[in-house]
């Protein structure tokens, strides 16, 4: 099990702590709107520090980006497990194919 598995793993146990025990519990709480929301301030921040050069700070974004990325999807009861199934699902496609078989 890898980084991204477990991460995912430990924010679906969150769901039912108390969000005065928990950051994602807390974020959970406050329902999907605002998790993504949350999502989109942690991807801006990793904006600017991918176009100001920073690479540590870049790093410490991704992660934050990623990390709000699976709350979020939990926020809307979509697994981990089913973004991997749906990136395995492309493998091999051309970007350019895939995108053109949703239009």
């Amino acid at each position: 099990m890898n980084a991204l598995d477990r991460l995912a793993e430990t924010i679906e146990t969150r769901r039912g702590v108390s969000p005065r025990d928990s950051w994602t519990a807390a974020l959970l709480s406050r329902g999907p709107e605002k998790c993504a929301e949350k999502f989109g301030e942690e991807a801006i921040e990793a904006i600017i520090e991918a176009v100001k050069g920073d690479r540590e700070a870049l790093t410490r974004e991704a992660a934050d980006v990623l990390y709000h990325l699976l709350v979020m999807l939990s926020a809307r009861e979509i697994g981990f497990a089913e973004v991997l199934a749906e990136l395995e699902r492309r493998e091999g496609t051309s970007g350019i194919a895939e995108k053109a078989s949703r239009d």
